[in-house]
């Protein structure tokens, strides 16, 4: 039996949190072009990436 969609939806969102943390600490050293791939993956992420992009500057 699978479990509750509760659970699924925590692991989920620790998942993304885990990510989102990831691509925080490799957005400081990034390049122009890194910085976009980047942007990409976590449009891909999220639902709420638009915030994230711009709270990074990953797009200008």
């Amino acid at each position: 039996m699978p479990g509750s969609e509760r659970r699924r939806e925590l692991r989920r969102r620790r998942h993304r949190k885990k990510k989102i943390t990831q691509f925080k600490s490799r957005a400081v050293k990034a390049s122009a072009s890194e910085k976009s791939v980047i942007a990409d993956k976590i449009r891909q992420l999220t639902p709420g990436a638009t915030a994230i992009i711009a709270a990074l500057e990953l797009e200008k």
